[in-house]
């Protein structure tokens, strides 16, 4: 999984009261009223502020709690306007895009999870993912794992989890306008490969179980449940499809009556319940509807509040522990909050603070990345990071596609391009050309597919899709 389960803990001792509910009947929806909600969320993310490093930052080595800023930023926190001591200097923001744009980052090894985390969190935090800085786009970097011999898998794909999160990724790091960035036939190689791990019960593990009848019939985990359910719902998979039915039918059946918990492979903890209530948010579930309301009329919701510490706001991983844990308070703010596994972020209150950040030109002489694929129409996509160094502050399709020809990873992205050089329409892409009405056009950000001409200009961060079709 992208970061372990783990029962790490701040010191905080403080005593945890909360009230208990007395039903006579299965309710209709909620027993956690909304006063207790807004009290709840308002708690959690003052303790999220108290996890901020006296330099501002929330991600350093170990358990890194940068995935705080999707707990802000469903709660209503813009994290710009997360600062120690008020010091708009070392605001979250900032901070965290400082060290995403580090050569350094993520490490010396670096896993597609490392950057979809990246992708997930500066997307929550109003920094666009694909415009960190000159030199990092962080959608380039997860196309770089595209694994040609399995499309439709980022990362290896016995770690199924690195496509759970490329999926949350690409299809939940939307524009800043809104609009999805990568292309329909993308993010339908990987709901296949979504749906193709589904176990039998309804659910999924971080396993790859894909043609194993043994693997599609051992039992699935609450975590990556709602992870994956979470993943397909992103990508425009409605709420009413066989899939993602059943894997909310998976999660009802793993309510505990007596608190409302989830029974996990990991035993009952406040990360699974956040998990799990996150799939259900991100597929407009209401957690506390009646089906999620227990014969002893509990609720998911329910069983995170029971275990958070007021007015301190932490959460304990597991109902026995003595102190709050920063990851599970993080998983169960986000989940009470109604979040998914991203959101937009919200607009900050800091005077001058934009909601948005992002690297407005290329910088000429800085090496870069830009994402693209290339789609033939026969069903063979092709998905790439194309290297290279600009010379202006703006470049080409043409000069991006020559770029693709032997600096793209995975190698293959793009073999050849006519006319190779100059101006006008590109009639054939790995020498498939254009045929009657059937030409190449190029979509960039998601905008509408055009006639793809090589003299067509590309900015610093554009997901570049090309497809053959009419």
């Amino acid at each position: 999984m992208p970061l372990p389960r783990t029962s790490r803990r701040l010191a905080l001792a403080v005593p945890a009261m909360l009230g208990a509910f007395a039903l006579s009947t299965l309710p209709a929806f909620a027993t956690s009223t909304p006063a207790q909600i807004a009290t709840s969320k308002t708690n959690g993310v003052a303790y999220l502020k108290s996890l901020q490093a006296a330099d501002g930052s929330y991600a350093g080595s170990g358990l890194s709690n940068e995935w705080a800023f999707s707990a802000f930023a469903a709660a209503g926190t813009a994290v710009v306007d997360v600062a120690p001591g008020g010091d708009t200097t070392k605001n979250a923001r900032t901070v965290y895009r400082t060290l995403l744009s580090t050569a350094a980052w993520p490490s010396a090894t670096p896993v597609v999870t490392d950057y979809e985390r990246g992708t997930l969190n500066a997307y929550a935090a109003g920094i666009d993912p694909a415009r960190v800085s000159a030199s990092r786009n962080l959608i380039a970097n997860i196309y770089a794992y595209w694994q040609t011999a399995e499309p439709g898998y980022f990362g290896p794909s016995a770690n199924f989890n690195g496509t759970v999160f490329a999926a949350l990724a690409l299809g939940g790091a939307k524009t800043q306008t809104g609009t999805a960035r990568v292309p329909q036939a993308l993010t339908a190689a990987m709901v296949t490969r979504l749906r193709a791990n589904q176990h039998n019960d309804g659910g999924w593990t971080y396993q790859k179980v894909e043609g194993n009848p043994t693997g599609l019939n051992s039992a699935s985990d609450i975590d990556m449940t709602g992870a994956a359910m979470a993943a397909l719902c992103v990508s425009g998979v409605p709420n009413t499809d066989a899939d993602v039915v059943q894997a909310k039918n998976f999660l009802k059946g793993k309510l505990v009556s007596s608190s409302g918990a989830f029974n996990s492979l990991y035993g009952v903890n406040t990360s699974s319940n956040g998990w799990g209530v996150a799939g259900l948010n991100a597929c407009g579930f209401n957690p506390q509807s009646a089906e999620f309301t227990t014969l002893n009329t509990k609720t998911p919701i329910d069983f995170l509040l029971a275990n958070q510490y007021n007015p301190a706001g932490g959460f304990k991983y597991k109902p026995a522990d003595t102190s709050p844990s920063a990851y599970s308070s993080i998983d169960a703010l986000r989940a009470v909050a109604g979040g998914g596994f991203t959101a937009a972020p919200p607009v900050p209150v800091t005077p001058g603070a934009p909601q948005w950040v992002a690297q407005s030109a290329f910088t000429p002489g800085t090496a870069t990345k830009l994402a693209l694929t290339v789609d033939d129409g026969a069903g063979n996509l092709k998905v790439c990071s194309v290297s290279f160094t600009p010379t202006a502050t703006t470049t080409t399709l043409g000069d991006v596609l020559a770029a693709a020809t032997s600096a793209a990873t995975p190698s293959g992205c793009v073999t050849s391009v006519t006319p190779a050089s100059g101006t006008g329409a590109i009639t054939a892409v790995n020498g498939k050309a254009a045929s009657g009405s059937n030409t190449w056009k190029v979509s960039v950000d998601g905008s509408s597919f055009a006639g793809a001409l090589r003299e067509k200009t590309i900015n610093v961060g554009d997901t570049i899709a090309l497809r053959w079709g009419a």
